[in-house]
C-alpha cells in the first residue's frame, strides 16, 4: 500500500531538524512506503512566489491529508509575506492544534508533573490575523493602537468538541478555559461552547477554570493528566510553558488538525513546536526529537497496520534513545543531532524486525 505525504520545507535549523526526521521515515527504514510531495516555504520561496506556493501547499494538504512541515521564519518588517502557518491552517480548514506534554524518559520534569497535559487550542482567528490599526500623532503620548479580533462559534465548537473526545481517549479530565468573566461576549462563546460538549460528553470530567487560574494550577498540579482547551493566543502561550515543565519544549510534537463534518480528522499538519532556532544553524546540536516525533505522529493518523508499527516504533526508539543517554545538549547530553536520529533509526529498525519475526 502506502500513502503520499505533503512534505513542507522551512529555514534554518528548521530545515536541518526535518531532513533528519525524513531519514527516520525513509521506507527503508520504517518498512512502509511514503511518496513525497515537496515545497520549498523558506523565506526567500515565499518572497519570490508572493505566498503562491503556501497557498498551493494547503491545496496538497487538503488532497493527500498527511504532511509535515519545517519551521519557517516569520518576516517582521510590514507588507512582507507573514508566515505561513495561518495561510495553511486556513486551506487546510483546520480548527485545531494539538500538543501534549509528556514524560521525556530520564529527564527530570517540574516537580508534580507525572501524567500527560495536553493543549487543545484554536488554530485560527482571535489574536492572529486580528486587523491592527495606530491613531493620533506618532509617538506622542495620546498615540492609541487597536486590534480588532474575531472569533467563530464553529470553530469554538469544534475546539471543545476535540477536547472532549481526547480526554476521553486519554483518560484525561478537561481543565481550564477562557476569562469569560472579563469577556462574557467574546470568550464567553468559547465558555458556551466548552459547556455544551460538557453536556454532550458526561462521562469526562470537566473542571472550567480562568486562564490565569489554569496558568497558576499548573505550578501546583497534582499530576492527573489534562487537556487544556484554550483561545489561540492562550494556547500559544500555554502549550510552551506545559512542553517546558516535561523538560524541554524540544520534547514534543505539534499537529495541525482539520475535522470534518462529523469531526472526524480530515487533514493533519504535524510540525516541531519551536523555531527555527537561527543561533544553532549549521551545528548540528539542536535537538531533532520533536521534528522525529512529527513525524511518528503524522503516520499514526494513517489507517494501515504498516504505518501504525512505523508510528509506535517512532515513538519508542526516540524515548528509549532519550532514556539510555543519547541526549543533546538541552536534555543535558552530547550528542550530536544527527547521532540521536542514528540512534533512534537503529532502534526502529530492530524494533520492526523483531515484530515482524513475532507475527510471523
Amino acid at each position: 500500500m502506502g500513502r503520499t505525504i505533503v512534505v513542507l520545507n522551512g529555514d534554518q535549523t528548521g530545515e536541518e531538524l526535518l531532513q533528519e526526521a525524513l531519514r527516520v521515515i525513509d521506507p527503508a527504514v520504517i518498512q512502509y512506503e511514503l511518496k513525497e510531495v515537496l515545497f520549498d516555504l523558506s523565506l526567500e520561496n515565499r518572497v519570490h512566489t508572493n505566498n503562491a506556493v503556501v497557498y498551493e501547499a494547503g491545496e496538497a494538504i487538503r488532497k493527500h491529508g498527511l504532511s509535515i512541515k519545517a519551521a519557517t521564519i516569520t518576516p517582521v518588517e510590514k507588507g512582507s509575506v507573514g508566515s505561513p502557518n495561518r495561510i495553511l491552517r486556513e486551506e487546510m480548514n483546520a480548527d485545531v492544534i494539538l500538543r501534549t506534554g509528556r514524560r521525556i524518559p530520564g529527564v527530570r520534569p517540574m516537580p508534580g508533573v507525572y501524567s500527560p497535559i495536553s493543549v487543545v487550542r484554536m488554530a485560527r482567528d482571535d489574536a492572529y490575523g486580528a486587523k491592527e490599526w495606530r491613531e493620533g500623532e506618532e509617538n506622542s503620548p495620546e498615540e492609541m493602537a487597536f486590534r480588532t479580533e474575531k472569533i467563530t462559534r464553529r470553530v469554538c465548537r469544534s475546539v471543545a468538541q476535540y477536547a472532549f473526545l481526547h480526554a476521553k481517549r486519554t483518560g484525561a479530565k478537561v481543565f481550564g478555559g477562557p476569562k469569560f468573566t472579563v469577556s462574557p461576549v467574546y470568550e464567553g462563546m468559547f465558555k458556551e461552547e466548552l459547556d455544551a460538549a460538557a453536556q454532550r460528553h458526561p462521562e469526562v470530567s470537566y473542571d472550567p477554570q480562568l486562564i490565569d487560574a489554569t496558568f497558576a494550577l499548573l505550578l501546583a498540579t497534582s499530576g492527573e493528566p489534562l487537556v487544556i482547551p484554550a483561545l489561540n493566543r492562550d494556547g500559544d502561550l500555554l502549550s510552551d510553558l506545559v512542553l517546558q515543565m516535561f523538560g524541554s519544549i524540544a520534547g514534543s510534537e505539534s499537529v495541525v488538525i482539520g475535522l470534518d463534518e462529523n469531526d472526524s480528522v480530515g487533514a493533519i499538519m504535524a510540525e516541531a513546536p519551536h523555531g527555527t532556532a537561527p543561533a544553532l544553524q549549521g551545528r548540528n546540536i539542536a535537538n531533532p526529537m520533536a521534528m522525529i516525533l512529527a513525524a511518528g505522529c503524522m503516520l499514526s493518523y494513517v489507517g494501515e497496520p504498516g504505518a501504525k508499527r512505523a508510528s509506535r516504533a517512532i515513538y519508542e526508539a526516540t524515548l528509549e534513545t532519550v532514556h539510555e543517554g543519547v541526549r543533546t545538549s538541552d536534555l543535558g547530553g552530547s550528542a550530536k543531532s544527527s547521532e540521536f536520529t542514528d540512534e533512534v533509526i537503529r532502534r526502529v529498525k530492530t524494533k520492526l524486525d523483531i515484530w515482524a519475526s513475532l507475527t510471523e
